[in-house]
């Protein structure tokens, strides 16, 4: 969710700092895991705003055509990357916790504190950004014309 190594290593540690701190406020309400999850979505959102606060540095990216033909795993794996992160915040993080951390739509909608339907929803929405974003075609057609 964060977009990178370091932002995600300090969010981590915030998140980590907070469980240790906090958790005489874990109620039992929910599962242990679903808090889990719910303070360290928290660290990374917080850790993305203190982000969009801070200059960006400008890098030089080789174009695709120059790369190694060996790394095409590492290209697709960067785009997939710059696309998630140009998802608004709210599709980015419910992709993330269904597609990458495997959590079923009951546990996102618990720990975002949402109704299942709005889950399904910005995953929708979510994956179908990330397809255009990507450029996968969008009807089964296109798909098996390329």
């Amino acid at each position: 969710m964060a977009g990178n190594d370091a932002d995600a290593a300090d969010a981590t540690q915030e998140a980590l700092i907070a469980i240790a701190t906090r958790l005489d406020r874990f109620d039992g309400r929910a599962r242990f895991t679903t808090w889990l999850h719910r303070v360290a979505t928290n660290a990374c959102l917080d850790e993305l705003r203190r982000r969009g606060r801070r200059p960006v540095p400008v890098e030089e990216v080789l174009p695709r055509s120059e790369a190694d033909p060996s790394d095409t795993g590492l290209a697709d794996r960067l785009d997939i990357d710059t696309a998630l992160a140009e998802l608004p915040d709210d599709f980015r993080i419910a992709v993330v916790l269904r597609d990458l951390c495997d959590l079923d739509y009951a546990a996102i909608a618990e720990a975002l504190d949402l109704p299942p339907g709005t889950v399904r929803s910005r995953i929708a929405r979510g994956r179908a950004a990330l397809a255009d974003r990507l450029g996968n075609p969008e009807t089964p057609d296109e798909r098996q014309n390329q």
